[in-house]
């Protein structure tokens, strides 16, 4: 009697992806090669609503071991994973270990309800979640492998198939493999993504050194390393918002915060950093412009189309749901008018139809007009209410980041993060303003006036972080009613107004 460890393989998918048709490959192709198979399914939900696990465990014909229906911890063989959290779920639950498990992963993402609905940045770090496959495996294949499966016109299945046939931990020969996928036009487009997903696991690591990081443009004398590239994307993110103009004024923002940070302190490098990351961000702030803008762009309609798995000849209508309200309208109107119509609405007098929800084709003719009408009211937006808003308040907070960057890294690194309550439109944008406010008047002012910034600078982490955790605001009210009361505006830097003010032509 032969009483062998059988190959054990747990697959982790979402729901929609194939998980159940790769699983079929498998216990085909252990069939077709006299092996014993057995399988089990925990099937999910739709998309990112709920994951999927498949267990397959195979054996010799003539063994005798009993064949598990669930995986156990430390005792798995192969982890295939569709999306890369789904692969930190395995490791997280121990079934991948570094002396047995190989480890197969697409690197795309899919992103969770968890992420989604942090008021802050939510997503899980994917720089770590490779870092800790490539040493928890005792063999890691990552790979785009949901991006081979679009190329190829198929599912992530097929190419998970491939990559999984590439590894070679399969017990049965590459033809087998390849011959249960089957024949016709469904099955070609299958093959072409396991053959591709083949290619890409088997292909020997490049010789030769490594390449140097690509030099960014626009690369201002004088900043680290690991700032320089922030601020090329920084500054190309700004130009895509509005001109070169502005990202000339990005780029004064930047240069006001690289003179005030001292050199050699590590911290202060980090909040230079952050402020300028954060500082591009602010600056191409979303108006319905720029919502317009991005909804009625080509790649943004090859995207849908590709996510709807459109064949060549079917027609996709993409709807776009909009419920403009007037505060939305007058931010984008020139400054006098958008004023008066904020005022109107202080009264309670709305602009009429405003507040409704109306569905717009973006890709018809009559929508896609539309749209790109309001898109090029950027032309005007250096006129606009908003614009010369959001303008006064980023050079109030440059001037409070430079003060506090010669004063109290700390406190500097916290100030950074501030920018980070401002997000999105409509609802969500009104209290990113009312936390933010609070926050400058109530922390930010009194700190800077006072000198006050190292023992301020975790109360403003606490402020930043209570601010991004609930919509209500009850914890940031609780920790500022123990804060200072607000002082008088920020001082200015003598001459640094005048540095990185915006114009206001017209390009």
């Amino acid at each position: 009697m032969s009483y062998a460890p059988p190959l054990r393989l747990l697959i982790a998918a979402l729901g929609g992806e194939g998980g159940g048709v790769l699983l079929g490959w498998v216990v085909a192709g252990a069939q077709a090669a006299g092996l014993k198979v057995q399988a089990t399914s925990v099937p999910g939900v739709a998309q990112r609503t709920g994951s999927t696990s498949y267990y397959v465990e195979i054996a010799e014909p003539e063994s005798e071991v009993v064949l598990s229906l669930v995986p156990m911890p430390a005792r798995v063989d192969v982890v295939l994973a569709s999306e890369l959290v789904e692969a930190a779920r395995c490791m997280a639950a121990g079934f991948v270990s570094p002396g047995l498990t190989t480890l197969i992963a697409s690197t795309n993402r899919v992103f969770s309800t968890a992420e989604k609905i942090s008021l802050g940045d939510g997503r899980f770090a994917a720089e770590d979640i490779i870092s800790a496959a490539q040493k928890m495996a005792k063999t890691c294949h990552l790979a785009d492998f949901d991006a081979l499966a679009s190329e190829a016109n198929t599912f992530i299945s097929a190419t998970l198939f491939g990559a999984l046939i590439g590894s070679g931990v399969l017990p049965w020969s590459e033809e087998i493999s390849l011959s249960v996928l089957g024949q016709g036009r469904a099955a070609e487009a299958s093959l072409r993504g396991a053959r591709a997903a083949m290619a890409a696991v088997q292909m020997p690591a490049a010789a030769g050194p490594v390449p140097a990081a690509r030099e960014p443009q626009h690369h201002l004398a004088g900043l680290p390393s690991e700032t320089a590239e922030i601020v090329a994307h920084g500054y190309d993110h700004v130009i895509d918002f509005q001109d070169a103009a502005y990202g000339q004024t990005y780029l004064d923002h930047v240069a006001t915060l690289l003179a005030a940070t001292p050199s050699g302190d590590h911290r202060a490098a980090y909040a230079l950093t952050e402020a300028a990351r954060r500082l591009a961000l602010w600056m191409a702030y979303e108006d319905v412009a720029r919502v317009a803008d991005l909804k009625t762009r080509p790649e943004r309609f090859k995207r849908v189309q590709n996510e709807a798995q459109a064949q060549p000849g079917q027609i996709v209508w993409v709807t776009e749901y909009m419920k403009p309200r007037t505060e939305e309208i007058a931010d984008i109107l020139p400054s006098g008018l958008g004023s008066r119509i904020m005022r109107r609405l202080q009264r309670g007098k709305p602009l009429p139809l405003t507040g409704r929800g109306v569905f717009i084709r973006s890709n018809g003719v009559l929508g896609y007009r539309m749209l790109r009408i309001v898109a090029g009211m950027k032309r005007l937006r250096r006129k606009s209410l908003r614009f010369q808003t959001e303008s006064t308040e980023i050079s109030r907070w440059v001037d409070a980041m430079t003060i506090a960057l010669g004063r109290d890294p700390g406190f500097a690194s916290g100030l950074a993060e501030l920018p980070r309550v401002l997000k999105g439109y409509s609802d969500t944008h009104l209290r990113g303003k009312a936390a933010y406010a609070k926050i400058m008047e109530g922390i930010v002012a009194p700190a800077i006036a006072e000198g006050s910034e190292a023992r301020a600078a975790q109360t403003l982490r606490h402020a930043v972080a209570a601010a991004l955790a609930d919509e209500a605001h009850t914890e940031l009210d609780a920790i500022l009613s123990g804060a200072p009361a607000a002082a008088p505006d920020i001082p200015n830097l003598k001459g640094a107004r005048n540095a990185h003010e915006p114009t206001h032509d017209c390009h």
